[in-house]
């Protein structure tokens, strides 16, 4: 994935550069090797190159190269879904180091009058999805005439979700543009054509071809509810030796100050790596990892780009990542240079089909498998686990319970469950008798307490896992 071409051949701003420095960004894709040195001539670009590729530094680079942190807008770059625009704010905030730029997301679902405000005080680049942008611009809190960079990302997903005449609207309003970048995995005739429409003889780059390496690591995943999540965490970080080291991945910032504030407080060390940390914060951070005085960080995957570091033996997917080629970048933080290596991805059933994509689209061997043992020597969870049917549930919260009997009527089963557990009858759903037991519905708050119920009283009872 990684040239041998330094980011410091192509001159870019002393700060920018300091920034990279400090995240351990050393050498670049083949995606930012071959586009940085042509954007930052001035000229427009098309490129064809999937998420996981590092094309988001590829455009973010050279567009806060030509900015100054003023205040006024200067750069748009336009986002399919609010989880990309954080993505990709996350990732030029991490980068930019000392530059000054206010960057700023702009999407919906959030309080657009706080937003409003925000802009208000002044706005460098504006990371956003086009049906907030074109609002914010019709209600007066954007300018589209001030930017002179716009870049288009994830064209294709934009096309499939109908945002394309969104998108002809921005671009008609941005009469300051002079420079755009646009970027797609694939590129249907609609896209070639609107191209010719906006862009000024574009240069091509297609790195679309490159293939991600498979570490030859051993993969495993334990199908588990979120409450006990970090029940198998603890039970993965009691196995590690003192020089052992590893990563825990999760999606978003916020899962990231939980984890870390969770497992301290079970008494583990552990670090926080994300994007909305001082430069001087993440630059100690990855330091410690890296010089072997931390064993535990846990990371989002644009934060963790800059650790590269070879005793790394386990990886942790907290998460399912949401793109199916960042599953392969960080299981490949292990298995360095002919170690042992052991990456775990922790799947809730709503990450069942996402999983199943990943394994389809990289012919990987993940074993499905139980949480692991405690290691000799430690009797007692660092983490408890805790009673939890929420896997088991309906959208509704219904769960459903074996019953070894059949000589109970429903009514004797809705009079049971109402009267031992003091619950009103809408937490009884439906009942069916089958030949040789009966299956009951029982709301999540009382299924628990129902089965110990029922086997108090020498009626055998289990949850039917889903």
């Amino acid at each position: 994935m990684f040239t041998t071409t330094p980011f410091s051949a192509w001159g870019l701003k002393d700060e920018l550069q300091a920034g990279l420095v400090s995240n351990g960004w050393e050498f670049a894709t083949q995606v930012q090797k071959d586009t940085i040195p042509i954007a930052l001539q001035g000229k427009d670009v098309i490129g064809q190159a999937r998420t996981g590729s590092g094309k988001t530094a590829a455009f973010g680079l050279p567009t806060m190269n030509s900015c100054q942190p003023t205040g006024e807008l200067q750069a748009l770059i336009l986002t399919p879904t609010r989880e990309l625009a954080n993505q990709v704010a996350e990732e030029l905030n991490t980068i930019q180091g000392q530059s000054g730029l206010t960057i700023m997301t702009v999407y919906g679902g959030t309080d657009l009058e706080k937003q409003a405000r925000a802009l208000k005080k002044g706005v460098d680049i504006i990371v956003g999805t086009p049906g907030r942008v074109m609002d914010m611009t019709e209600r007066g809190h954007i300018d589209l005439t001030k930017p002179t960079s716009f870049v288009l990302d994830e064209a294709d997903r934009m096309l499939d979700m109908g945002f394309f005449p969104d998108i002809m609207w921005v671009i008609e309003k941005m009469t300051g543009r002079e420079q755009t970048l646009l970027f797609s995995a694939t590129f249907p005739q609609e896209i070639i054509d609107a191209a010719n429409e906006f862009m000024n003889e574009p240069d091509f780059v297609l790195t679309n071809t490159e293939k991600l390496d498979i570490p030859p690591i051993d993969q495993y995943s334990v199908r588990i509810g979120r409450a006990n999540k970090l029940w198998v965490v603890g039970r993965l970080l009691s196995r590690m030796s003192e020089e052992d080291q590893t990563i825990i991945f999760t999606n978003t910032k916020r899962m990231v100050d939980l984890i870390v504030q969770r497992l301290k407080k079970h008494r583990f060390d552990v670090e926080g790596l994300h994007g909305d940390m001082s430069q001087n914060q993440r630059e100690k951070i990855i330091s410690n990892f890296k010089d072997g005085n931390s064993s535990v960080v846990v990371a989002t995957d644009v934060a963790a780009r800059g650790i590269d570091v070879d005793g790394i033996t386990l990886v942790i997917n907290y998460d399912v990542p949401d793109d199916v080629d960042n599953y392969v970048h960080r299981i490949g933080r292990t298995g360095r240079i002919g170690r042992k290596g052991e990456a775990w991805v922790l799947v809730g059933r709503d990450d069942i089909p996402q999983l199943n994509k990943i394994i389809a689209t990289h012919s990987l061997e993940i074993v499905s498998s139980e949480a692991p043992e405690l290691p000799d020597g430690i009797s007692r969870d660092p983490v408890k686990k805790q009673e939890d049917n929420a896997e088991a549930a309906d959208v509704f919260g219904m769960v459903p319970i074996r019953l070894v009997t059949t000589s109970m009527s429903k009514f004797a089963i809705v009079n049971e469950i109402t009267t031992s557990l003091k619950c009103p009858e809408l937490a009884v759903g439906d009942i069916v008798i089958h030949d040789d037991h009966t299956v009951v519905e029982v709301h999540n708050k009382h299924a628990s307490l129902a089965v110990r119920s029922f086997n108090s009283k020498g009626i055998d009872s289990s949850i039917i896992e889903s």
